[in-house]
């Protein structure tokens, strides 16, 4: 049998990471895009220097969006990206929300279709 690792609860000194807020509505999101058919796999990141949340058409491809958390930028850009699948930055901005919009935009168009 395997060994069972558990999962850590705490972020490592240094770890950038998403707030519970943060994460619920980044997979709420998700779970709307899901369920309208447009995205199937996600993935995850947390370096030193940003959290990344990364949303696939299919798993073996590149992210069509990448949500970015840079908390250095905060006072300057906004600490919040949102970058397309071809790496250039579609929104930035201080508030999630704002980050998020035009992807549930997009959201609203798929499901009037």
């Amino acid at each position: 049998m395997g060994e069972i690792t558990p999962f850590p609860q705490h972020r490592q000194p240094g770890q950038t990471g998403f707030e519970r807020q943060e994460l619920s509505r980044i997979m709420d999101l998700y779970g709307r895009m899901v369920s309208a058919g447009h995205w199937r796999d996600y993935s995850m990141n947390f370096d030193k220097d940003a959290a990344v949340f990364c949303a696939f058409r299919r798993a073996a491809e590149r992210p069509e969006y990448r949500i970015e958390k840079r908390p250095a930028l905060r006072n300057r850009q906004g600490m919040w990206a949102l970058i397309g699948e071809a790496g250039a930055v579609l929104k930035r901005g201080q508030e999630l929300a704002g980050v998020l919009a035009p992807v549930e935009r997009k959201l609203v168009k798929l499901i009037d279709q």
